[in-house]
């Protein structure tokens, strides 16, 4: 299982401040899947070709599982992640950022401006999560029971989580 943490940030990829976000996405990552899996981290600049260049490095040519990226999904002028997303993805999945923004909303009222998504591209699923670490916990808590068997359904690795942190969803 290969994952991909992708964070797009112009601060972040200048040094100007520590990568807390993609640190967050570890941790919990670290903390729900039990199965072997590797990470791949990167940090990117706000815009969309650093984003798609990223995105589809991670997918085309290190044959990530699944991607999470953290960043760029705001209401900013610099903020084009879901712009970038369009082009890279073949197929939407307009649930993911509808729960994110839902469960969000009940601790941040700005998480309305916000524009998650997620998508697929050949056999990798590519989640967008928002950049503050905390709304991260929330996001994935809310949105991966799911991952696992999304990822069975396009043929990526399989994912297996410890059901004391996350319970996947996989149907007899």
């Amino acid at each position: 299982m290969r994952i991909g943490i992708l964070t797009i940030s112009d601060r972040a990829s200048r040094g100007e401040y520590e990568d807390a976000s993609g640190d967050a996405i570890e941790t919990w990552l670290t903390r729900t899947i039990t199965s072997p899996w590797s990470s791949d981290r990167r940090i990117v600049p706000d815009g969309i070709e650093p984003v798609r260049s990223a995105l589809t490095s991670l997918c085309d040519r290190n044959h990530a599982d699944l991607i999470l990226t953290t960043g760029g999904m705001g209401p900013a002028p610099r903020d084009l992640t879901p712009e970038t997303m369009q082009m890279v993805i073949e197929r939407e999945l307009p649930g993911f950022g509808e729960l994110m923004r839902r469960v969000s909303l009940e601790t941040v009222p700005t998480a309305i401006l916000s524009r998650q998504m997620a998508g697929t591209r050949g056999h990798t699923l590519i989640v967008n999560l928002p950049g503050k670490p905390a709304s991260i916990d929330v996001c994935l808590d809310a949105v991966f029971p799911a991952i696992p068997y999304r990822l069975d359904l396009i043929g990526a690795g399989r994912i297996e989580t410890d059901p004391h942190v996350c319970c996947a969803f996989r149907p007899s």
